[in-house]
């Protein structure tokens, strides 16, 4: 039997959202072992109930549910504050991998998946929230965008940006590294800490974060494409921002 990572963030709560008991119960059990705080549910209302009752550190959301699915209890959730999100897909079609995404979860695994590698996702994603990969310590600021590691708080002319933990991540490397050219191979390794993966993970989280950061996402000035590279930060104000 796989043996659980030896570390975990000490005292994080973790939700734990499948109607299969048994997928529940191995998950639920090997993040107990890691040291993880684990609470579960086994439909969206309860799991929305358990969430409000104690706010999650971290949420492992099945895609499939009874009554209420995983996109629309992700979506109910992050109405309520930002929250880190690792979707469970049974099913291998991209196009529901990416309506995940699109909602706003940090990352997804596919069943049958291997419980050990995705308490190392959860280990990850929590970490993050807590470290900016690649950034300064002091504020990142840029085109009227302010970003603040310490705190995880990213403002545009002063109003706050609800962004999710990768998207953060995601904008304080770009501050971070501006005018420089990045592949999407290379932003999922140093944002995500993969060396292989979807890389529309990071085409769709690109997507996102134009939506909150742009002044006009469909003619974006400060996350430019690069044909046949990635992209690009801008960070040089335009006309009219500050």
């Amino acid at each position: 039997m796989e043996q659980p990572p030896p570390h975990g963030q000490a005292g994080a709560r973790v939700l734990v959202v499948d109607d299969d008991p048994t997928v529940a119960e191995i998950v639920a059990g090997y993040l107990d072992r890691a040291g993880y705080v684990v609470d579960r549910a086994g439909d969206g209302p309860e799991a929305l109930d358990r969430a409000a009752a104690n706010r999650p550190d971290l949420v492992v959301l099945d895609l499939m549910l009874p009554g209420m699915d995983g996109l629309e209890v992700c979506r109910r959730m992050r109405g309520h504050g930002p929250v880190p999100v690792i979707m469970l897909t049974a099913r291998g079609d991209e196009d529901d991998r990416i309506l995940g995404l699109e909602v706003g979860a940090d990352d997804y695994v596919t069943k049958p998946f291997s419980p050990r590698e995705l308490v190392l996702r959860v280990e990850s994603v929590l970490r993050r929230t807590r470290r900016v990969p690649g950034a300064a310590s002091g504020l990142l600021r840029a085109a009227g965008l302010s970003l603040d590691p310490a705190s995880r708080r990213a403002t545009k002319h002063g109003d706050e940006l609800a962004l999710t933990v990768r998207e953060f991540d995601l904008l304080a490397y770009f501050l971070g590294h501006p005018g420089r050219a990045y592949g999407r191979d290379e932003l999922m390794r140093e944002v995500w800490g993969w060396d292989f993966g979807d890389l529309s993970t990071v085409t769709v989280h690109v997507r996102r974060l134009r939506g909150k950061v742009e002044d006009d996402p469909a003619r974006p000035r400060l996350i430019r494409t690069v044909w046949g590279v990635g992209y690009r930060f801008e960070a040089t104000a335009g006309p009219g921002e500050a």
